[in-house]
Formats: C-alpha cells, structure tokens, sequence
C-alpha cells in the first residue's frame, strides 16, 4: 500500500512530525504552490490557519484531499462552496483554546472592573490618584457561542461569582436561543462574543445591538472580527453608548495603523493572541498526529466539522 501524501500549508514554526516519519510522504506548500499541489495530497494540514488560499485553491481542477485538518478553531478562512458540497472531510483543533481563551476573558473582565489599565497609565506618568474599583461578583454576563469555548468561558466566569447566560444556535439544557438574545444583552454587564463565523453570525453586533445593552456594559470579541460591524463599534463607544470594549479579533488583521480603533477610549486591543498559550503549537501538532493515526488505522476522525453549519456540532 502506498504510504499517503500529507499536504502542508506552511507557517513558521514548521509542525512537528516526527512521530509520522515512514506513515506519511510530507509535503510542503505555500499560498503560490498550494494549488498545484492540491491534487496530489490525500491529506491537508492547514497549518497557515490565518491564510485564505484553500479558498482561492480548492475550486481548480484535478482530486482534491480526502481530509482537511485545519490547526484553528474556525473554519472560515477555508470554507467555499466547493469544499462545502465535497466528500472531502475537514475536522478542526476544538479543544486546544478553550481553557486558554476562557482565561483570557476573565483576566479582561477583571482588568476592566478593577481599572487596571488607568492603573498603567497612572503609574508610567509618576501619578498618584485614588480611585474606586467595581465588584465583579453579582455581575451578570452574555456569552454568545455555545461551544467549547463559551460554555468554557462561562464556568470560568461563574467561578469569580458572575451569573452567566449562554446563547447559541438551537435552545437546549442550559443554552439560550437566539430570540433570548437581546433580552440577555439588555441585562448583562459583560456581552462576550465567543461564535463562530457563519452567514447567521457574521456582522450580528451592529449598531441596533449595541443599542440594546447598559450605558454600564462592555463588549468582548474573542470569537471573529467579522462577527462585529466595527463602524458601529467606534460610534457606540465614541457616544458611550457603552462603557467600553475588548477586542482580541478583526474584519481585517493586522489592524491597520490608521485604524480609528487604535484612539477609541475604553477599547482593550489584542492581536488575536486570547488562545495562544506558551506550547501550544506542539498541542496543535500533537492533536493533528493523533488525528492522523486515527486516520490511517481507517477509525472514526473526532473534531468532524458540519460543512453546511461551519463548525462542529455541539455535544
């Protein structure tokens, strides 16, 4: 039996796939040699999850990949028709950010409720200046998202004694439905956008939404920039229309120098970093190689994505 052809799409640091030596014929590729290499793989590591060529590439000619592995959470930056309405199976790194991602929100939310950046800035100008900090237990929050991440967001934040309520796609046990939306936005002290990307999702919080919620609220994005019209963004912090705003994702990233949400007051800026943990290339790594031996021993793959949905069906 020929040994399979395993597609990567670089990044630097290159994966880790020793383990695959003998198993796998490891090929490279960038975004000019993808498309032309496309035909030959029976395996893709979209290692470059921040790329759009598997878009661009996937629509040409010739096979394509049996199983797309992309090393992210979302599947956006893959996801066409053609890959959509395929046999081709493409799973995802759920589980790898969870943790990572829900820490980083409570550390935002403690930040903000203590004024910690003000602190900062206090002290890097040689100023001494009392201030009252806000009581974050009794706080009440809106994650929407109801995967992995947000459910995971959700234990962490009630741990610290914030009352939690978590919207997703479908209603269930312990989940909200979308009608409940902004009912719980119009409540919560902490709106966090934890959603994957789809045609449902994509520029939900726009100015109406951010109409909804408290003068007193504040607005986290760690799920996609996209999912967040960023127009209406700077006019409703530029209004305090709310309290102030954490973004960790963009419609465009880098985020440009000359953006306007590089001055707004009240507006934490990250560079999409809340999951990325010391490690946690080799977990992504890891978690592809024990994908791949699944694979290969013809078992079921775990982390399967729902084309059509964009995601992995909740559990």
């Amino acid at each position: 039996m020929p040994v399979p052809t395993l597609l990567v799409l670089d990044a630097d640091p290159l994966p880790r796939l020793g383990r695959l030596t003998g198993r796998a014929r490891v090929v490279h590729a960038d975004e000019r040699t993808l498309a032309g290499l496309l035909p030959t793989a029976d395996v893709l590591l979209v290692w470059d999850f921040a790329s759009r060529a598997v878009r661009d590439a996937w629509p040409g000619g010739g096979p394509r990949p049996r199983w797309v592995h992309t090393a992210s959470a979302g599947v956006d930056h893959l996801m066409c028709p053609e890959l959509a309405g395929s046999d081709t199976v493409v799973t995802n790194a759920r589980g790898i950010f969870d943790r990572p991602i829900a820490e980083y929100v409570a550390a935002l939310v403690l930040a903000i409720a203590k004024d910690l950046p003000r602190t900062l800035d206090l002290q890097r100008q040689r100023t001494w200046r009392h201030r009252e900090a806000r009581r974050l237990a009794g706080t009440r929050a809106c994650v929407v998202g109801s995967g992995p991440i947000g459910r995971t967001i959700a234990r962490t934040l009630k741990a610290l004694e914030v009352t939690p309520a978590v919207v997703g796609r479908v209603p269930r046990t312990g989940i909200h439905g979308p009608d409940d939306l902004d009912r719980l936005m119009s409540r919560a002290d902490w709106v966090i956008a934890a959603a994957p990307l789809t045609e449902q999702t994509r520029g939900m919080f726009d100015a109406r939404r951010f109409g909804v919620m408290q003068p007193s609220a504040h607005f986290i994005n760690v799920g996609r920039g996209q999912l967040v019209v960023e127009d209406a963004l700077v006019e409703a912090l530029s209004k305090r229309w709310i309290a102030g705003a954490a973004l960790d994702v963009f419609a465009t990233e880098p985020l440009a120098p000359d953006s306007p949400l590089w001055r707004l007051p009240g507006l934490i800026v990250s560079p999409h970093m809340s999951g990325d943990t010391v490690g946690w290339r080799d977990e992504l790594g890891n978690q592809f190689v024990e994908l791949y031996e699944r694979w290969a021993a013809g078992r079921p793959l775990v982390n399967v994505v729902d084309k059509k949905r964009g995601y992995v069906p909740g559990r």
